[in-house]
């Protein structure tokens, strides 16, 4: 492991992103649960501008357990696979009254096997809600982690998730996945990050990706 570029790599998300955090809206350990099941393929703004919406017009789990389909379908429908979402919504109301009392469990086993909620949604509910070091691989920090040479492009989200947790310390895990995603979201985007001034351009693998490139005299 090259630990200078480890450094490197921490340094730059700290003097970056130094406070960051979760950005969905929740008051409720299952409203966050709900907010990132339909965080999937869709912006946290568009989320945060459902969550209030939802959770007012049902405002107890069991009011989502009874609630008809369609009734949860009209209010998130501005949300990507909101047919697919209500349904699970409404199912894991039901899960969490049936089985945890309520609540949201902490064991990662016991959340994958909540409706809609996969090794990704388990592990951003674990850091957040109980403070337990977790790396939550989304699509910022799956493209981060290939870009700097962490993990392969070929790589899956698993092996991905287990070199990220190789290269870092545990006690950063939490804190990292925070910056690595404010850092993708807003500046090392997909099709046009920003690469002007960027500290990690001498280890990234797709340096300048986004500079304007030279005209070419042809003669």
């Amino acid at each position: 492991m090259d630990q200078n570029k480890r450094n490197k790599i921490l340094d730059f998300l700290d003097q970056q992103y130094p406070n960051v955090g979760c950005e969905l809206w929740y008051r409720k350990d299952y409203e966050l649960l709900i907010a990132v099941l339909l965080s999937a393929q869709t912006t946290d703004q568009s989320v945060n501008k459902v969550t209030p919406i939802l959770f007012k017009k049902f405002p107890r789990l069991e009011d989502l357990a009874n609630a008809p389909i369609r009734s949860i379908e009209n209010t998130i429908q501005s949300i990507g696979l909101f047919h697919t979402k209500a349904k699970h919504i409404k199912a894991l109301a039901a899960t969490l009254i049936k089985n945890y009392q309520g609540k949201v469990p902490s064991d990662k086993s016991q959340l994958i096997s909540l409706p809609g909620v996969g090794v990704k949604t388990a592990n951003v509910i674990r850091s957040e809600l109980f403070n337990i070091p977790e790396i939550a691989v989304d699509t910022h920090v799956f493209r981060l982690a290939w870009r700097l040479g962490i993990s392969k492009k070929s790589d899956s989200v698993e092996v991905t998730e287990k070199k990220l947790r190789k290269y870092f310390p545990q006690d950063r895990y939490i804190k990292l996945h925070h910056q690595l995603i404010h850092f993708g979201r807003y500046a090392c985007q997909a099709r046009k990050p920003n690469c002007v001034g960027c500290r990690l351009q001498t280890i990234c693998k797709e340096p300048n990706k986004n500079l304007e490139k030279p005209l070419i005299n042809r003669g």
